[in-house]
């Protein structure tokens, strides 16, 4: 349990939310003795931050199952969040309108600390079974948008997130260690685009481009994902400029709108 991530000294709120963190990520109601097999945390400590997160809403508890899930109060931040933090609301139409063009799955992600968070997707016309779905956290190393994202950081915030990567082999084709991943990252900061071979699911590729604002800030990242059953990176490259395009125009607007931490002029 816990974010690697997170900045030495948040305390105890930055504990309560690493517990907060470690129930979700069971993706069903949990057991107090199931989070206590992987807390870090003292059984009384444990029950403590449960018992906070619980009495604010943050957590429900489920007397019956004696069981507990994300609460209510939880919702209610998410949706605040997805309207003023997310590209989603902005995204849509562009989305909309590209997944219409090519006929396959559209994702928009943006970087959750060192994650992929995918934060809308449009599925294809025939859609494909897959990992990634709006909500879902995905790793960076491996997925075309993590490279995108990764690829375009200031070097300082590459720095960061390399040493965050967990480096697991999901497939053959998965890049699993820094030096590999790297020198990719290179070449997709010269191309201007990033590719998933395969690297994360088998049989599933997709092309890569980050969302810019006119300055080099990284917004997020948006790509177009098939199978090597119906379609190859060779033709999946071609919709580069078609990607590149719905790109711009969500950075456009995002950044009109004055999308959160982006400096004033």
């Amino acid at each position: 349990m816990g974010d690697t991530s997170r900045p030495a000294g948040d305390g105890t709120v930055g504990k309560a939310l690493d517990v907060l963190d470690e129930v979700a990520r069971f993706g069903r109601p949990v057991r107090f003795g199931e989070l206590l097999e992987r807390s870090p945390y003292p059984k009384a400590t444990l029950y403590r931050f449960v018992q906070v997160l619980t009495n604010q809403g943050m957590l429900a508890y489920d007397p019956d199952r004696q069981t507990y899930t994300p609460g209510i109060r939880l919702v209610r931040l998410a949706h605040a969040a997805w309207q003023s933090s997310s590209l989603a609301p902005i995204a849509r139409p562009h989305l909309d309108a590209l997944s219409a063009d090519v006929g396959e799955t559209v994702h928009l992600a943006q970087l959750d600390h060192a994650q992929v968070l995918y934060v809308d997707k449009r599925n294809a016309r025939e859609p494909l079974a897959m990992y990634s779905q709006a909500g879902k956290i995905g790793p960076a190393y491996c997925t075309g948008v993590g490279k995108a994202m990764m690829a375009f950081l200031p070097e300082a915030d590459i720095e960061r997130v390399l040493l965050q990567q967990s480096y697991h082999r999901f497939t053959p084709a998965t890049l699993t260690n820094e030096a590999a991943l790297r020198a990719e990252l290179a070449v997709i900061r010269k191309r201007g685009h990033a590719f998933d071979a395969e690297e994360h699911e088998p049989g599933i590729i997709c092309i890569a481009l980050p969302i810019l604002t006119r300055t080099g800030r990284v917004l997020g990242a948006l790509s177009v994902t098939s199978s090597t059953s119906r379609t190859s990176l060779e033709a999946l490259t071609a919709l580069a400029p078609r990607i590149r395009t719905t790109a711009q125009a969500i950075a456009n607007e995002a950044q009109d709108w004055r999308f959160p931490d982006q400096p004033s002029a």
